[in-house]
């Protein structure tokens, strides 16, 4: 086992999904944090010779010159530098990993699609070898866009790590825990937890309690952030001091290891004499966080109507144009629901924007049947969806009176490009086939007198 050193600062707090890791609280602060008593230095970045015989290094997520609200860089002190991990590069088979854009692979028409949940895999197979690509949209190159994927893992990654020089990585774990050992330290989540693993850090994804699997959005575009609450005001949806920051902790390991690079849509590999986990002590505000969605304070219609769906949007990733996001992650929580006069459920509609849905736990109030934990669907651009002919009907009818929607949660990852499912989505045997026929039963029932 590695030599790993963990020593929370007095300002840290412990999580409560695993109880054992600290944390520091707030979105995108920049923090300061050290493993090693003396191992930041003191009134500069890059002294002649930094502290406790380290090298100093800044991990930039933004141009040099980015205004300051917006820059992106953290400072890391580590027992060597990363140049030690760039030498040796070879291509490799990136197994079912794609990157936009790759828009050739599938044969599908346009419409409704849905899959099962994907099962385990029998062999063994560790997190990035456990990565599917479901669809695409944009160009990572051109930094716009995203890839929805799914994970499916049995093992843990030990001696490989990965880093991700083509977007930032938002980890939403289904089923098992999962604990992310990145340069910042590490996070421990749990199904009903989301991790944002920042572009070109280095990590590992660790199985404390067994398999696991979930869904990633790897967004190409401008980082997410917190969206603007607008009339809501200073309160309520994700609150900042609700999102966890890991403190300083390092793996000392002087033995062979794997690094892995996903670099313009394709996979690298080189060999390491020693753990690229080798940061003793870092400051800055370019660091992964974890959330718990059970924390988000959802606000809603007190009297009639449906309120836009944009209301439950716990991160935005912002494009160019205003309020229209390159990336969108949005939840359906429990929550109450006390309309009067309305039909509840989401409504009928043709968006502009796509589609990715999953559901981490509980059932959708929209499609109470075919829509299983661990499940997906996407309804591209200008394609129409909406609840099943079982959801309208009860929607319809029923007695309406204060009603809590409980023990569910489901996402969706939103974005301005029609997505593109990969050939492997397409060729799926848990396509369901059969889904565009839960809207069969909504017959004519016009009454013109």
């Amino acid at each position: 086992m590695p030599d790993t050193v963990l020593m929370p600062p007095s300002e840290a707090v412990l999580s409560p999904s695993d109880g054992t890791l600290a944390y520091m609280t707030g979105f995108a602060n920049s923090f300061a944090t050290e493993a090693v008593p003396g191992a930041l230095p003191v009134g500069r970045n890059s002294p002649q010779k930094a502290p406790r015989g380290l090298y100093a290094e800044q991990l930039s997520g933004t141009a040099f010159t980015a205004p300051r609200h917006a820059n992106k860089r953290t400072w890391f002190y580590r027992i060597r530098p990363s140049v030690r991990h760039g030498n040796g590069f070879r291509r490799i088979d990136a197994g079912l990993i794609r990157t936009a854009p790759c828009r050739d692979e599938s044969d599908l028409g346009i419409g409704q699609l849905r899959w099962h949940p994907i099962a385990m895999p029998e062999e063994p197979t560790d997190f990035i070898q456990g990565l599917r690509t479901i669809t695409t949209c944009g160009d990572a190159q051109m930094q716009a866009g995203m890839a929805s994927h799914v994970y499916l893992a049995n093992r843990s990654m030990d001696n490989r790590y990965f880093y991700n020089a083509d977007g930032e990585m938002l980890l939403v774990p289904q089923i098992g825990a999962i604990e992310v050992f990145t340069e910042c330290g590490r996070l421990h989540a749990t199904p009903g937890e989301i991790v944002l693993i920042p572009k070109g850090m280095k990590f590992k994804v660790d199985l404390p309690d067994g398999p696991a699997r979930g869904y990633v959005c790897e967004n190409y575009g401008a980082y997410f952030t917190l969206p603007e609450r607008g009339p809501i005001g200073a309160n309520c949806l994700a609150n900042p001091r609700d999102f966890l920051t890991p403190v300083a902790a390092y793996e000392d390991r002087e033995e062979p290891c794997e690094l892995l690079v996903k670099s313009q849509g394709k996979l690298y590999t080189t060999q390491l004499a020693q753990s690229p986990l080798d940061v003793v002590a870092w400051h800055g505000n370019f660091a992964p966080c974890k959330y718990d969605l059970r924390r988000f304070s959802p606000v809603g219609s007190v009297l009639f109507d449906h309120p836009d769906p944009s209301i439950y949007t716990v991160l935005t990733a912002p494009s160019e144009t205003p309020g229209t996001a390159n990336v969108d992650f949005v939840i359906f929580p429990e929550r109450w629901v006390v309309m009067e006069d309305s039909f509840r459920p989401p409504w009928y509609h043709m968006n502009v924007m796509s589609e990715f849905m999953g559901l981490i736990y509980g059932q959708y109030d929209a499609k109470p049947e075919g829509f299983k934990p661990g499940g997906m669907s996407l309804h591209n651009a200008l394609i129409a969806h909406g609840p099943d002919t079982e959801a309208f009907e009860k929607a319809s009818t029923r007695e309406l009176k204060p009603e809590r929607l409980s023990g569910t949660m489901a996402f969706m990852f939103e974005t301005r490009y029609p997505m593109s499912p990969t050939g492997y989505a397409s060729s799926l045997e848990l396509m369901d086939t059969g889904y565009p026929d839960c809207w069969d039963g909504l017959t004519r029932d016009f009454r013109p007198r």
